[in-house]
């Protein structure tokens, strides 16, 4: 995440969108805070770790409790990411930040998975196959053949 959003570039934003970029901002941050631990320069890896559960709870704070059991489950995965990322913060802990990144971009590729396949089912290229599909493979299309013996 190198380029600076202005309110003006977050409020163009969908909030799919502004996920994703919650989800890169705590990559960033937590890969930092490991390369900062690493050279024992424990202030700024603090902070940075403090950012990264901010983002954390921000992400928590978006989750639609409507859309179901996955929002339940997320917010127990941000519960936990932000319990680990306070141990590691405490113990100076790099394998727990490893982990804690891997889950981070484990999650962060489901999630622009899921908005690149919404895109691709919102495509009209798509809405056109899928068009000539249900055509192809209507019960009239089965009927008819059935009636005339083809």
């Amino acid at each position: 995440m190198t380029a600076v959003l202005t309110e003006s570039v977050i409020y163009s934003k969908t909030p799919q969108e502004i996920t994703t970029l919650l989800y890169e901002a705590c990559i960033v941050e937590v890969e930092h805070a490991i390369e900062e631990i690493e050279n024992k320069e424990f202030a700024s890896a603090n902070k940075r770790l403090q950012k990264t559960n901010d983002i954390i709870y921000r992400l928590g704070a978006g989750l639609n409790y409507e859309a179901g059991i996955i929002a339940d489950q997320l917010d127990a995965l941000y519960n936990y990411l932000a319990d680990q990322i306070i141990e590691a913060n405490l113990k100076k802990d790099v394998q727990r930040l490893k982990h804690v990144l891997e889950t981070l971009e484990s999650i962060a590729g489901a999630w622009n998975q899921a908005l690149n396949s919404k895109k691709n089912m919102t495509n009209p290229s798509f809405k056109t196959r899928n068009l000539a599909y249900e055509q192809n493979s209507s019960t009239g299309n089965i009927s008819n053949e059935i009636d005339t013996g083809k």
